[in-house]
């Protein structure tokens, strides 16, 4: 069986869009559910700081690369920095909502200070990590409309648009990281990369359940009620966490890469809403 590698006619696409600007958004934008609107607004939180992570982790290992995988890094920095300027003015909605961010700030700048002192290459394999996260629940949003069904207009395009990109890009992190191993045995890396996604899982999910806590507090809803709700919203109904798990596994599977699942027909289905903010395509040389 050939080895799985990046698509070799892929294209990743800057879409320089804005949304949601000058009109308001209520607070349970999402179907007037709470959890819904927690899960993301929690989520949201943390990209503008965690995207500049993902920039800089990816940037460190430029140097040396091949010339599709510097294009892919160059489109992949673009596509982020954009995603950053959206999260910025949605997370103003947020708070504009009256909530108070304050405390997800800290959880966040607490889960990058792990990383200060450490060789850039585990911030890369966190990077790597996060990145699978990142492509499994994009998949998710645009395959199975349940997700975003009842949502503020503005909202829902948001995050099919983020969603879409982050397919797009999915294999970056990962490639980025094969070439910075690549004096590695195979078990070696193997043997980090399974390690720091364990870990990573661990922080990212306790990260949006005390994320969801502190929104679900400020909106009244607290003890057993805010727990049992959180719950059933991962794996119940719509069940993100549920629905992902299958993907999340495949990680530690021999073989894996990204691009394994070729999921591209779902950035198709959003892109078709986006043509007119496209900027020239970064090609990826062959």
């Amino acid at each position: 069986m050939a080895k799985a590698t990046t698509p070799a006619d892929l294209t990743i696409t800057p879409r320089d869009l804005r949304f949601g600007r000058g009109r308001a958004m209520k607070r349970w934008w999402l179907n007037d559910d709470p959890f819904a609107t927690a899960f993301y607004n929690s989520l949201s939180v943390t990209f503008p700081k965690g995207e500049g992570f993902f920039i800089d982790s990816v940037r460190n290992f430029r140097d040396g690369t091949s010339p599709r995988l510097a294009a892919e890094i160059q489109a992949f920095i673009k596509q982020e920095v954009i995603h950053t300027r959206e999260h910025v003015a949605f997370n103003r909605h947020v708070t504009d909502q009256g909530y108070d961010i304050s405390m997800l700030d800290k959880h966040i700048d607490a889960a990058l200070a792990l990383t200060k002192g450490r060789p850039p290459i585990a911030s890369l394999a966190a990077t790597m990590g996060l990145e699978h996260f990142t492509a499994i629940i994009a998949n998710q949003l645009i395959a199975n409309p349940r997700h975003l069904a009842g949502g503020d207009e503005q909202a829902v395009a948001l995050w099919r648009w983020h969603a879409a990109e982050e397919i797009e890009h999915k294999g970056v992190a990962y490639d980025t990281w094969l070439h910075a191993t690549k004096h590695w045995s195979r078990w070696m890396r193997w043997k980090i990369k399974a390690l720091v996604m364990l870990g990573t899982t661990a922080r990212f999910f306790d990260g949006r359940y005390r994320g969801m806590l502190d929104l679900l507090r400020q909106d009244g809803i607290t003890g057993l009620k805010a727990h049992r709700g959180i719950i059933w919203y991962a794996l119940g109904r719509p069940g993100m966490a549920r629905k992902v798990l299958g993907a999340w596994i495949s990680f530690f599977l021999p073989g894996f890469h990204p691009w394994k699942h070729d999921d591209r027909r779902l950035i198709g289905l959003a892109e078709s809403d986006y043509q007119a903010a496209i900027l020239p395509r970064e090609t990826v040389a062959a």
